[in-house]
């Protein structure tokens, strides 16, 4: 029997079983790849959080950002991070994975007033000081922007590591770069009435050498206007959740 090609049973028959063999393929593809895929995020997780406490590769060398390697993570990890939790109202809950939670989820479903979100929060002892990490995310100039940021009790900056999806190339995207995270390092949270205020990224700083660590602001990068506030907004948004936390928990001894 011959087969028409031109027929439009023919290019129909042809669609349907190319969808079927390229759709079989991906999902077998995302089956074997799916669980490397999630380990490495967890790796990647691990190393930001690590970078945050000062844990990485940087050396001497003040213009290097190098996380420690992946094969020695887990075991880096479990060794300064002494606990977990997630704050879900303002209620601490220990969770050993809180790792595991999803920031930019918890973030869009607590646009429902009712809804309590979980925020992660990850107790580290480093040469014997007690740090906090909470991640945070916000909106840049394109698309996401995120980091770890490690503080004290006082709700002093002591380490960030700051991250994009699509920020632009030697602009907006240098918010990764060594010079601008080192800037926070030291710069308080709060205001002279220990009331939250964060840190602004601002372009009338005066401030080049970042000296003053007691005004709540750091020197913007040149020609990323938006992406500084992305920074600033994010800070201000995220980080002052965690202040109800620090004040009934951290400082009165609750906890």
């Amino acid at each position: 029997m011959t087969i028409n090609k031109e027929s439009n049973a023919f290019t129909i028959m042809f669609a349907i079983i190319l969808v079927v063999v390229v759709g079989t393929g991906l999902s077998a593809w995302s089956n074997i790849t799916g669980p490397n895929i999630k380990i490495n995020q967890l790796v990647e997780k691990q190393q930001n959080i690590l970078y945050a406490i000062g844990v990485n590769e940087n050396g001497d060398n003040k213009n290097a950002v190098k996380f420690i390697s992946s094969d020695k993570s887990q075991k880096e990890f479990e060794k300064y991070i002494t606990n977990q939790i997630h704050i879900e109202g303002d209620t601490p809950i220990d969770n050993p994975n809180a790792y595991l939670i999803d920031v930019k989820k918890e973030k869009a479903l607590a646009k429902n007033p009712d809804y309590k979100r979980k925020l992660p929060l990850f107790t580290a002892i480093k040469d014997g000081d007690t740090l906090y990490v909470a991640p945070i995310r916000g909106k840049g100039l394109w698309d996401a922007i995120w980091a770890y940021v490690a503080i004290d009790k006082k709700m002093v900056v002591r380490g960030i590591y700051f991250d994009h999806k699509a920020e632009t190339p030697g602009l907006g995207a240098n918010i990764k770069q060594r010079y601008f995270m080192d800037d926070f390092i030291g710069e308080s949270l709060l205001d002279s009435d220990n009331k939250f205020k964060g840190i602004k990224v601002s372009k009338t700083n005066l401030d080049p050498l970042n000296n003053d660590k007691n005004d709540n602001e750091v020197d913007a990068i040149a020609g990323s206007t938006i992406t500084g506030d992305g920074v600033t907004a994010m800070i201000r948004s995220d980080l002052g959740l965690y202040q109800p936390y620090f004040n009934k928990y951290i400082n009165n001894n609750k906890n």
